[in-house]
């Protein structure tokens, strides 16, 4: 079955995101004779491919090994190094990633530092051709369109939470930006818990009924009728993965088929049944739901019921 989308990130609107390339990627190739010792201001993604790489970061030792990758924040000296015979061979790219063009995204969350990425069996390939074809001295279009499918797969294995205290502390209108997207993502990668509405607002620093009004001026949509959608974006996965109706009304937490299939409809603007129609109408060549108009249709149906 297809792995079900809904992470951390989500939720933020793509035109949110700012990624800039601060220089061309770093095809590593290292022996024994490798060493470094520095600190970048910026912050650097590191992918190991092969063999084993040595790093002192902070102080703190890590040892990089195929399909792991690992994130050097901007301003922590690391040391490393190359140990054995084998050709310690990986990539890495140094950037930035900014939210509404304003604040660090990256300084905003808590990020196991490294980890094997969990899609390693189907990121591999990638990180393979990003590296071979990256430029020796240029960053290109596609280079940052692949690079943001590494650097997306690492956060939403790496993510544990939201910072309370991030160094960058928004003011004003990016303060109220910034912690509804937090509620959103919350939300998003956790649809199926029938209390995340209610925790993504008292996690939010502000007035529950302003904060409410906030939420739904920037989403379109209440908390709780915005876990709906999510929770009816996830049965659309298991549904077009192949499980009947009931089965995937039970994977999102509806016993009852026949209510799930009226919320779906009420959420969606089809039935599960129609919109299994459409999937396989595309399939055969014809538009796949939902084109612009139905989203509109759908958008102004939340409106009108939140």
């Amino acid at each position: 079955m297809d792995e079900i989308e809904g992470g951390i990130l989500s939720a933020i609107p793509p035109a949110a995101l700012t990624l800039n390339l601060t220089r061309a990627a770093i095809r590593m190739e290292h022996s024994q004779t490798w060493r470094i010792d520095k600190s970048n201001p910026v912050d650097d993604l590191v992918i190991c491919l092969e063999g084993r790489g040595h790093y002192l970061v902070d102080g703190e030792p890590r040892v990089m090994e195929p399909g792991d990758a690992m994130l050097i924040s901007r301003g922590q000296r690391f040391i490393g190094w190359s140990e054995g015979p084998e050709t310690y061979l990986g990539l890495a790219q140094h950037f930035t990633l900014d939210i509404y063009g304003r604040h660090n995204l990256v300084e905003q969350m808590d990020l196991v530092p490294k980890l094997r990425l969990a899609r390693w069996g189907l990121l591999e390939p990638l990180a393979r051709h990003y590296r071979q074809s990256a430029p020796p001295s240029s960053v290109t279009l596609g280079q940052h369109h692949l690079f943001m499918v590494l650097l997306i797969a690492f956060i939403e294995d790496a993510f544990i939470g939201w910072r309370d205290h991030a160094t960058y502390q928004p003011e004003g209108a990016d303060a109220i930006d910034l912690a509804v997207m937090k509620a959103a993502t919350m939300i998003s990668a956790n649809p199926l818990d029938p209390d995340i509405a209610t925790k993504a607002v008292e996690a939010s620093p502000y007035n529950r009924d302003y904060f409410l009004r906030e939420f739904q001026k920037r989403v379109a949509r209440t908390p709780r009728k915005y876990q709906e959608l999510k929770r009816m974006e996830r049965a659309m996965h298991f549904l077009e993965a192949g499980l009947s109706v009931s089965s995937a009304a039970a994977e999102v937490g509806y016993p009852d088929p026949y209510y799930f299939s009226r919320m779906f409809k009420r959420t969606l603007g089809l039935s599960p049944r129609d919109h299994m129609k459409r999937v396989r109408q595309s399939r055969d060549g014809g538009l796949m739901h939902l084109d612009e108009r139905e989203q509109a249709l759908v958008l102004a149906d939340g409106l009108a019921g939140d």
